[in-house]
């Protein structure tokens, strides 16, 4: 069956070393699209971190972002549907951190990442997204509201130990994933990016198995499992590799995705 609809996680897979969408990858997203392919991105990040991107391609498409918890317009900024964490959970999370001495964002309703201070971390994160991060003191720790999503910044050889905590003391009231090494990422139960990739695929009359997902990390899993055509780029973790129909031969420095798209015009995938 022919692929109708492509989706793409953006850092490490869509966007290179440098956070850019290489030419390469521009040229062959532009065949895509003249050829009546449906081009999506799915990614973690916050909507107005990931527009800019949409909008450089002129895709007037829904955007997928925080791993799935906002689809929202690229062109349009119109809300297809949210699905936040629920601000008990999150007040929950925040006492947690507080009390373990970890480093956590909140992203808000407001499309903004709060942090308690400005540290190391949140300036490393800024530089990739593009966008800032505010402070805002002790008040960070009470949740006013329900957040998209929460991240910690986890370094050294206790990032698994600390996602198996996440899973168990939160059984239940949070999804744990990771889109690096050392982002842990916490989203609503239910809440990925192949869910709102095959909600959007619907409103174009697309079927699961029409889609071609494509991604690099653990939050891309749920998607590449469950595409018709679920691709890991050449410098996906291993287990995304392990799960994927296809793993390219490029990686994001190389043009992975002109790979993928060439591979679908030619009719080989």
């Amino acid at each position: 069956m022919a692929i109708k609809l492509i989706a793409s996680d953006m850092d490490d897979t869509l966007l290179n070393s440098h956070h850019k969408i290489s030419e390469k990858n521009k040229n062959a997203i532009k065949k895509a699209i003249d050829e009546g392919i449906i081009f999506l991105i799915a990614t973690g990040r916050l909507y107005k971190g990931a527009v800019p991107f949409a909008r450089d391609l002129g895709l007037d498409i829904p955007m997928i972002t925080y791993n799935g918890a906002l689809v929202k317009g690229s062109m349009s900024g119109k809300v297809y549907y949210e699905h936040k964490m629920k601000q008990e959970t999150a007040q929950k999370v925040l006492d947690y951190c507080k009390k373990n001495g970890y480093y956590v964002q909140f992203y808000s309703g407001s499309d903004d990442i709060l942090v308690e201070k400005i540290t190391d971390y949140s300036n490393a994160y800024q530089n990739i997204i593009g966008t800032p991060i505010t402070g805002v003191g002790e008040d960070f720790y009470n949740a006013k509201e329900a957040p998209y999503k929460m991240l910690l910044v986890i370094e050294g050889d206790v990032f698994e130990q600390r996602w198996r905590e996440f899973e168990k003391d939160f059984a239940g009231l949070l999804d744990v994933t990771s889109s690096k090494t050392n982002f842990l990422e916490l989203m609503e139960p239910g809440v990925n990016k192949w869910e709102a990739v095959k909600s959007v695929a619907a409103t174009y009359g697309v079927k699961p198995e029409e889609i071609l997902c494509i991604g690099d990390s653990n939050n891309d899993i749920p998607m590449i499992e469950n595409a018709g055509v679920g691709v890991a780029v050449a410098n996906a973790k291993p287990t995304v590799k392990s799960c994927a129909k296809y793993v390219t031969s490029r990686t994001n420095d190389e043009g992975a995705v002109a790979e993928v798209i060439d591979l679908v015009l030619e009719g080989k995938l």
